[in-house]
């Protein structure tokens, strides 16, 4: 067993459980927090991180891998992506055990953007919360340097990270922000800019 493989199957049930309650309607064309992706996409997106043949079949295009991930789950049925939803979520890849850390975070904030973006609430796990940080933190040294602009102070913690302008919130919206999830920036609190 590897550090977090527990956690990352727990999470892969609960998105699971997530998206058998979604409607038809939800499953096949909800808004999520992803563009232009539905609940079906981003979930056949995070099946397909598992199999890192798509990212070696783009030439390490992420974003190109990640758009053929979604693509693939279209053609698929709803019971059919389901069926390998849960194979997916006894059975992770070695590469995702071994990275189940990393992509623990991932995993986090795609299951977010489906429950966010279909405004349904939920009480994220504190381990998931950790993860969507940590996560966040890490997209934003690739995406948008927000990490490295701003203080962060965590409202469910007692840590502070960081330095620049202060922003304060939970893990998980702090994560989700940091990731370029703007659609949480209500429920941060920004510090006057000097």
């Amino acid at each position: 067993m590897f550090p977090f493989e527990d956690e990352q199957r727990r999470e892969r049930r609960r998105l699971i459980e997530t998206i058998d309650g979604l409607s038809d309607d939800e499953f096949t064309s909800g808004r999520t927090l992803c563009e232009d992706w539905s609940p079906r996409d981003v979930l056949g997106h995070v099946i397909g991180v598992d199999t890192m043949s798509t990212y070696v079949r783009h030439g390490g295009r992420i974003n190109v891998a990640n758009a053929a991930m979604a693509r693939e789950a279209r053609e698929l049925s709803r019971a059919q992506l389901m069926d390998r939803a849960a194979e997916w979520a006894e059975r992770p890849a070695l590469t995702s055990r071994l990275g189940a850390l990393l992509f623990l975070g991932d995993l986090g904030v795609h299951h977010q953007d489906i429950l966010r973006g279909l405004g349904r609430p939920r009480e994220v796990p504190e381990p998931i919360a950790r993860a969507i940080l940590r996560e966040g933190m890490q997209l934003s040294l690739w995406m948008n340097r927000r990490v490295l602009r701003h203080r962060l102070v965590l409202t469910d913690g007692d840590r502070t990270v960081g330095r620049g302008r202060e922003v304060r919130g939970t893990r998980e919206a702090l994560g989700l922000w940091l990731s370029g999830r703007d659609s949480v920036e209500d429920e941060l609190e920004f510090a006057e800019a000097h």
